[in-house]
């Protein structure tokens, strides 16, 4: 048997490269593994009333789990054809006078067991490590949407191999009506594929009936969305704002939640749409970030262009879009509200005479005028 192994383990040094090229400790495992498969060979000649070898656990448990990452199933297989090689090989010299085919055909039987076995062995560390990494997603997923972002969550990301950025998080219906149900794996699968032939990364889970995705790798998350889109249930589909990492994807979770809560109030969004898309909507429902966001980005810049700007674009949604209803109530030439509503339109990038935009505009100056009340 110590003369099998080691010439077996040689005959690895000499034919796989990727062998010669692996660390000490890795080699070192791998030789006893080559013995320990010599050994059961030798052991199961020794007793004929055994009908099959224990090869899973006499070979296999020999070595750490750890090592299954370190060496794939085809260099596995690699390693299988060079130890039975190497007994085959030497068969005239180790079988008894006459009973060399007898010895080739255990030879063969052994093999077989031998490729079964790999194949049990791989298959049950894929399956192991398969369920650790959908609970580490899940876990990911569920801080994000929590907003609970600590250490763990860059630890966790780091096993499931994330690195991509930039980072975006979109929320939409499961079309699953049972919470964690049996179709959300394979929903889940299904989401994976699309982000494969995007060429994006992808983490996923499934809350009660919403399905949330971090999408990472695209800095458009509007067309990262689409690609997804027509695979989400019924109704909307939003996508939060891009964030530079996964740890700071929180407020892109935060957005497209609050958007998706409040989508209802704009039955004919776009699918997919953008939670800034969203923001009067979020605001009236209560999100007080997109409160925030109205009165930073929308009021404050009007604010500062001066009273004129603001009472002109009020007084123009007031009478219905009319420039000439403006211009006699503000006594200006109607060219003057022109050029005052672009002026709107250049410090808040929202066109006035837009339907949607004069909602925005006009929903961001009651909130900024409820926020300054007093001052």
């Amino acid at each position: 048997m110590g003369t099998l192994g080691t010439a077996a383990v040689l005959s690895m040094d000499r034919r796989l490269p990727w062998f010669r090229a692996m660390s000490a400790e890795h080699r070192s495992w791998l030789g006893l593994v080559a013995q320990a498969g010599v050994a059961a060979f030798v052991d199961w000649v020794k007793h004929p009333e055994r009908t099959r070898p224990a090869v899973a656990g006499e070979v296999f448990g020999t070595a750490p789990r750890e090592l299954a990452r370190a060496v794939t199933l085809q260099q596995a297989v690699d390693m299988v054809r060079v130890i039975v090689d190497v007994v085959e090989a030497r068969v005239d010299e180790l079988a008894a006078p006459g009973g060399e085919s007898e010895l080739r055909e255990a030879v063969l039987r052994y093999t077989r067991e031998i490729a079964f076995g790999t194949a049990k062995f791989y298959a049950r560390t894929a399956e192991a490590r398969g369920a650790w990494d959908a609970r580490l997603e899940a876990l990911v997923v569920e801080s994000l949407v929590r907003g609970e972002v600590d250490e763990g969550l860059q630890s966790w990301a780091s096993a499931l191999n994330w690195s991509f950025s930039p980072v975006a998080v979109i929320v939409g219906s499961s079309g699953n009506s049972e919470p964690g149900g049996t179709d959300a794996a394979s929903l889940i699968d299904e989401f994976r594929m699309v982000a494969r032939r995007a060429r994006l990364d992808l983490l996923a889970g499934v809350h009660g009936n919403r399905l949330v995705l971090v999408v990472g790798g695209s800095a458009d998350p509007l067309a990262a969305a689409r690609h997804f889109a027509g695979h989400f249930g019924p109704g909307p589909v939003v996508v939060g704002p891009p964030a530079a990492d996964l740890q700071s994807a929180v407020s892109s979770a935060d957005a497209a939640l609050a958007g998706l809560r409040a989508a209802d109030g704009w039955p004919e969004a776009p699918r997919p749409v953008l939670a800034s898309d969203l923001l009067p909507e979020r605001a009236l429902d209560g999100d007080g970030s997109a409160r925030a966001a109205l009165i930073d980005e929308v009021y404050e810049p009007l604010l500062g262009g001066g009273s004129t700007l603001l009472d002109t674009v009020m007084t123009y949604l007031e009478q219905g879009n009319s420039l000439e209803a403006t211009a006699r109530l503000l006594f200006v030439h109607p060219n003057t509200v022109r050029y005052r509503l672009r002026r709107v339109a250049e410090l808040t990038g929202i066109t006035p005479g837009d339907g949607r935009g004069g909602f925005t505009l006009w929903t961001a100056v009651i909130l900024g005028r409820l926020a300054h009340k007093g001052t």
